[in-house]
């Protein structure tokens, strides 16, 4: 063998070019086998999509930059050594039979490795783009938000349409927040829970109004709430209301809650949840703005001229549309309404109620208290009925275990009311936050809290209402008086302050 062919072959096979190559073929291979296993079997994890579209595509990589470097270092110690022969760079002459070969290698091996690599960015960008990437890789930190999308009415919706959207400039903003968000994961460094609302936003009309559009909001809806009493034979009631979810008045039923979207409203919020709302401005068509002043804790003129003035968004009233968590209470009346918990059990939805609202370490804590607590309730009260009705209790329990894993994560301190909805005023102000009846202008005109700007009330069947009975105004299921009009629903029905701070109790007066 000539000193030249020598000499080529030197700058290849060498240890560190040797490992290179082992880098690089250990890394193709290995992304082929798993892309094969995930094609063949259809598994879709994310810790293998972690490797194969990450780990496996850094291994290759780093062995192809280890071969030029072994073939760099090896010619510089050759020339080191003042062998002159050997120039400055590479000579690439295609006559020479060993370097025509070499360079044929070279440049099947590079298209080879770049359609891999290539295949493997795309398929890293999609799997960036999945809700396995975004909900299940940080298993902890997003479970609660996880479960609740995968129950939602977006589950079928990628979590990058509504945080992130169309267009290069909102993804770049995602990826480097993204890199903090790692590095929180990584370090334990992360809060629990998870506080809300999420600041800078995308606005809505980027996001939501791809599928939502305003100027299809003119219509009522009709909808019946179904709610059962905490008695001994879970009472049925059922509310029914004509919504009105329209945007532009064009008609007795067409106008109504979307409203907000057809005007420019903006609003300044005292506190980070935006419940305390003491300022609220509309721009008219004409272009002059009304301002709303709360009657109550009112804000200064230098408070407001250093507020942050927000424009009202779609996300500002439906701040839940997909990671969705219910009050035990009315996961009980779903279950009740669906036929996935026997309603003839007696007191059910109460116990359940009791027991899904105490405190526990853990989840598997939580299921063990079900699975005990429930039969022991039945077998002690009602040992017919335990005997009888065994099949429904257990599968009773199931269901409340089910409901406890959804809307409880005591690992992130979330519960159900750790993130209250805006949309509606049962458990939290919501609407009231606004619609008070305190918020003035100036020229008289008061944010009303007219009941029927919203919904009408076509039916109520309840116990405390005569059948056949068609009542024109709400009856509510005990006589309070004129604090129906009075207090708001959440005053009663509320969030305790510990529950807005993520703490897990609330106070709920159940009738």
């Amino acid at each position: 063998m000539s000193d030249t062919r020598k000499r080529i072959l030197s700058y290849l096979f060498n240890p560190i070019s040797l490992a290179g190559f082992v880098f690089a073929i250990l890394g193709t291979v290995l992304i082929i086998a798993f892309l094969a296993i995930e094609m063949f079997t259809g598994i879709e994890n994310p810790y293998m999509g972690l490797l194969v579209y990450f780990a496996f595509p850094g291994i290759l990589i780093f062995g192809l930059l280890l071969v030029p470097l072994g073939g760099w270092i090896v010619r510089t110690r050759l020339r080191s050594k003042g062998i002159t022969e050997i120039q400055k760079l590479p000579v690439l002459d295609l006559n020479n039979p060993l370097k025509l070969k070499l360079t044929i290698f070279f440049v099947v091996a590079t298209i080879v490795f770049a359609v891999i690599v290539g295949v493997a960015s795309l398929k890293g960008f999609e799997f960036t783009e999945s809700t396995n990437f975004c909900g299940e890789l940080c298993h902890q930190v997003m479970s609660p938000e996880h479960t609740a999308w995968s129950n939602s009415p977006h589950a079928k919706v990628k979590c990058v349409e509504c945080h992130v959207g169309p267009g290069a400039q909102w993804y770049v903003k995602a990826k480097i927040s993204g890199l903090r968000q790692v590095y929180a994961v990584l370090t334990h460094s992360f809060p629990t829970p998870i506080e809300t609302p999420i600041e800078n936003l995308r606005p809505a009309r980027d996001t939501c109004e791809h599928c939502h559009w305003p100027e299809k909001f003119y219509v009522g809806r009709q909808k019946i709430f179904y709610h059962y009493a905490p008695n001994q034979e879970n009472t049925p009631r059922e509310i029914d209301m004509l919504i009105h979810i329209g945007a532009n008045p064009k008609g007795p039923n067409t106008k109504g809650i979307h409203w907000h979207i057809g005007k420019e409203v903006t609003f300044v919020a005292k506190d980070r949840k935006r419940n305390d709302i003491p300022y609220v401005a509309v721009k008219e068509a004409d272009g002059a703005v009304t301002e709303y002043f709360t009657t109550e804790n009112p804000i200064s003129k230098d408070e407001l001229a250093k507020a942050n003035k927000r424009l009202m968004d779609c996300t500002d009233c439906h701040n839940r549309p997909t990671h969705i968590y219910h009050a035990p209470g009315e996961e009980m009346d779903m279950k009740f309404v669906t036929g996935k918990i026997d309603r003839s059990l007696p007191f059910i939805k109460k116990i359940a109620v009791d027991i899904l609202e105490k405190p526990y370490k853990n989840t598997k804590e939580a299921h063990a208290a079900i699975a005990s607590a429930i039969p022991a309730y039945y077998a002690k009260e009602y040992p017919a009925i335990a005997k009888e009705k065994a099949a429904a209790i257990t599968q009773a329990v199931e269901q409340i275990k089910d409901i406890y894993s959804r809307n409880f994560f005591p690992e992130m301190k979330v519960s159900w009311s750790t993130y209250p909805s805006n949309l509606g005023h049962f458990y939290t102000p919501g609407c009231f936050r606004c619609h008070d009846g305190k918020h003035k202008a100036a020229n008289g005109k008061i944010i009303s809290k007219d009941c029927k700007i919203c919904h009408t009330l076509l039916n109520q069947t309840q116990e405390n209402i005569p059948a056949g009975s068609k009542p024109k105004e709400f009856v509510h299921p005990v006589d309070i008086g004129d604090e129906l009009v009075k207090t708001n629903c959440s005053e009663c029905h509320r969030i305790g302050e510990d529950d807005v701070a993520g703490g897990g109790k609330h106070e709920q007066k159940k009738h």
